[in-house]
């Protein structure tokens, strides 16, 4: 069984829903989502923040916060998991942000990846990835491990 089809079968067997606000990832873990039939009952949106602004704007993150440690953070990541649960009033929210290259963005190499969960309750956190590869390899593999937190954070 696939990562995203696993994910949406805990979903909708545990009765959790769940949203995500994407940068480095520009909506693809929301598409990957997308590809499993049912899913409407667990998923109904979520965010794509490119830009610090949109952040900002979409997710009401303070620039403080994102001019004080990067967009590619773990406080970024993590307000971004938070504040997407929040605005969407849902069960468990993924967040991602980081560097797909070419270049490196603030000083961080290319790969850099901060993945975040916030779920229910439990206090929301953020891990960071390296991963390698060209830029599609980067976004693809970021949705994979976002994916297996997810499982994770649920089970």
């Amino acid at each position: 069984m696939s990562l995203e089809k696993e994910l949406v079968s805990q979903l909708l067997k545990k009765h959790i829903t769940i949203t995500a606000a994407e940068s480095i990832t520009a909506g693809k873990f929301q598409s990957t989502l997308g590809n499993v039939p049912g899913v409407s009952e667990v998923f109904e949106g979520g965010f794509v923040t490119y830009s610090n602004h949109v952040k900002e704007q979409l997710l009401n993150i303070p620039n403080e916060v994102i001019d004080e440690n990067g967009v590619v953070s773990e406080p970024t990541a993590i307000w971004m998991a938070n504040q997407s649960r929040s605005i969407m009033n849902k069960d468990l929210a993924v967040s991602f942000t980081g560097a797909a290259g070419p270049d490196s963005l603030e000083g961080n190499p290319v790969g850099t990846t901060w993945i975040g969960i916030a779920f229910g309750t439990h206090q929301t956190y953020a891990k960071k990835f390296q991963f390698k590869g060209q830029r599609n390899d980067i976004r693809e593999a970021a949705v994979v491990a976002g994916l297996k937190m997810a499982i994770e954070a649920i089970q």
